[in-house]
């Protein structure tokens, strides 16, 4: 499934910038990858990580972010990946409830392609611990772009409250 990203509505964005994920489920393997596209210099775009590690907040920079649910299930995970390749995964009780690091996931390895004018993330990940092949999952994908002057705008698929908010359940508008 190829989908585009857009951004919050009314958010101030960089010209010519478009961002896409594309994402499939096959049993217990989910692939995701995003291409991020245009004015990369009018971004900050972390650089590669000598080492790549787990790390908290990656969403207060440049960060690509999914959302993992068990179809009719309150529970969520949260994947952050940095450019940088740095990553983390968020377990989440219900709406914004019971975080905590995932313990399932202690790497997380996953490939940045960077060109003058385009940035990919691709990850293959194993989510028997989140979903057995049997179970459909709910997802949600989107972005936080760091423009050069420090603004951030909020990328996703679907935006549904009055303010950006990935987290919402009703946002989970993939079905895989």
């Amino acid at each position: 499934m190829n989908l585009s990203l857009t951004p919050f509505p009314g958010a101030r964005v960089p010209p010519a910038v478009r961002l896409t994920v594309a994402i499939a489920r096959q049993a217990d393997v989910l692939t995701i990858g995003y291409v991020l596209f245009g004015d990369l210099a009018s971004l900050v775009v972390p650089a590669p990580a000598e080492r790549p590690l787990r790390r908290s907040h990656l969403w207060e920079t440049t960060c690509c972010e999914f959302f993992v649910a068990v179809k009719g299930s309150p529970g969520y995970w949260e994947f952050n990946l940095s450019p940088a390749g740095h990553w983390n995964v968020y377990r989440f009780d219900d709406y914004r409830r019971g975080m905590r690091e995932e313990p399932m996931f202690t790497a997380l390895p996953f490939t940045v392609t960077r060109q003058s004018d385009t940035l990919s993330l691709d990850l293959t990940v194993d989510i028997t611990g989140i979903a057995p092949a049997d179970e459909r999952i709910q997802a949600a994908c989107s972005a936080v772009l760091e423009h050069r002057d420090g603004a951030l705008s909020y990328w996703a698929v679907a935006h549904v409250a009055d303010e950006p908010d990935f987290h919402r359940r009703d946002g989970f508008i993939i079905e895989l």
